[in-house]
């Protein structure tokens, strides 16, 4: 597009100013419309009421299990929920897509565009913590507030803490093959996908992103989620952690000392946290209270990695108490 802008001020007739400006308009109405098309988006609730939307984890992921789940809960509670799968990922399939943190935050722009918005709230799960707290800090004017949702903001923290933890019951255990993966992993350059890959293996062996005992409540809405054509739609795209370990440098970031700052913005922030979310340690949880204060931080217990299911009326009063104050 800058090399056309270039053309436009070497034209000296003004009919053919107004011609080339008409076609740059065009184009780019016509790249607008491609990137929407491409993107996966669905709003629940009334429109005119507080925006909020759903950031996804990933990167591999989609934003099924929220939808299918707990959106249309919100929007009963009186806001408007907006659920989107990023390009490349889910429902929004993108042969071309990069992946990375700059074309997420292109795209959640767009989004916002699309839905005629001017200011959103935005709940940032898991890997959709770090692509929030990005786009909020490059754009505070749009964010009324960020409210992480098990959201990462210290990567190799929590990866230490996980590899630890299992380091320990691994040897209760004498569980040697986990022995064995945790050396090996330990090996691995510490901003390869293998790394970040089999770290996480690691937790899911050990039931890190499980709630420790099912209710009837979390039980219901599992099982409402797997009869639904959420569950169906439910799309992974193997390539797409390749493509951001290739495309983006920020692969192990810790987001800290930006969401402090995001306060001096006058971005309202808050956080939802498992107590039994084994991805974070009491020290990171501890941490992060600090930076939220502590009216603005919420633990919900007998909870892991997906409040939303593991805990969702909890999950809904909280959500509602922090739009609230």
């Amino acid at each position: 597009m800058s090399n056309l802008l270039l053309v436009f001020q070497y034209l000296s007739n003004l009919k053919l100013k107004i011609a080339f400006f008409l076609f740059i308009t065009v184009l780019s109405l016509k790249t607008e419309s491609s990137i929407a098309q491409q993107i996966y988006s669905k709003a629940y609730g009334q429109k005119g009421n507080p925006a909020l939307i759903y950031v996804h984890g990933g990167p591999r992921g989609n934003s099924t299990l929220f939808e299918g789940t707990t959106a249309a809960g919100l929007a009963k509670r009186g806001y408007y929920v907006i659920v989107y799968d990023r390009r490349g990922e889910g429902r929004s399939a993108d042969p071309n897509a990069k992946l990375t943190f700059e074309e997420a935050a292109l795209d959640l722009n767009g989004l916002i565009k699309q839905y005629g918005l001017k200011k959103v709230s935005i709940l940032g799960h898991s890997f959709g913590g770090l692509v929030s707290t990005l786009f909020t800090t490059a754009n505070p004017e749009k964010v009324e507030r960020l409210i992480l949702v098990g959201g990462l903001f210290s990567q190799q923290e929590s990866y230490d803490h996980i590899l630890n933890t299992s380091l320990k019951l691994a040897e209760q255990k004498k569980d040697t093959a986990i022995l064995h993966k945790i050396s090996t992993i330990k090996s691995f350059d510490k901003k390869s996908e293998q790394y970040r890959k089999q770290t996480y293996e690691v937790a899911s062996h050990y039931g890190f992103f499980k709630m420790p005992r099912p209710t009837e409540e979390s039980k219901r809405v599992n099982e409402q989620y797997e009869n639904s054509s959420f569950s169906k739609s439910n799309i992974r795209n193997d390539k797409a952690p390749t493509l951001f370990y290739e495309n983006e440098s920020r692969v192990n970031i810790d987001t800290k000392s930006i969401l402090k700052n995001l306060l001096n913005k006058k971005v309202k922030l808050s956080a939802i946290y498992g107590l039994q979310d084994g991805v974070f340690s009491n020290k990171q949880l501890s941490d992060l209270k600090i930076i939220t204060g502590a009216s603005n931080f919420y633990t919900i217990d007998n909870c892991s990695h997906y409040p939303f299911v593991d805990q969702q009326e909890k999950f809904l009063n909280s959500v509602a108490d922090i739009m609230n104050k």
